[in-house]
């Protein structure tokens, strides 16, 4: 499937390669990285949001559609979907696109949960 309408006008949290000190034992990306890198946007987009710091307390589920392979190339969307008083829901989806190719598609998604804290590490409330 290729990339959404949605999508084409928006512009990623994160875009990077996937490299060779990225993949397990049979050459495919370690889920760890990518959860990693989605972790990296969905909190960029927390802070963003927050006016400061905010920290991961939660992550629904992953299912990996497909591999994503050495030299992809990876686009991480996030997408705040909830705000409560000191807490953010963000979905998140990571597409790959093979590096000589114009073709993206979807990896995998999840929803993170992120609370903004102050100072001395307790929450505090979301200044949106």
């Amino acid at each position: 499937m290729s990339a959404p309408e949605i999508l084409s006008g928006r512009d990623p949290a994160i875009r990077v390669s996937a490299m060779p000190a990225d993949t397990n034992a049979y050459g495919d990306i370690f889920g760890g990285w990518l959860m990693s890198i989605m972790d990296s946007a969905a909190g960029l987009t927390a802070a963003r949001y927050s006016h400061g710091r905010a920290v991961t307390v939660a992550m629904d589920g992953m299912q990996f559609h497909e591999p994503v392979k050495v030299g992809d190339e990876v686009s991480v969307y996030a997408q705040i979907e909830r705000v409560g008083r000191t807490s953010m829901t963000i979905a998140v989806e990571a597409w790959r696109r093979p590096r000589h190719q114009d073709e993206a598609r979807k990896v995998t998604q999840a929803k993170f949960t992120f609370v903004a804290i102050d100072e001395n590490g307790k929450p505090r409330p979301v200044h949106g």
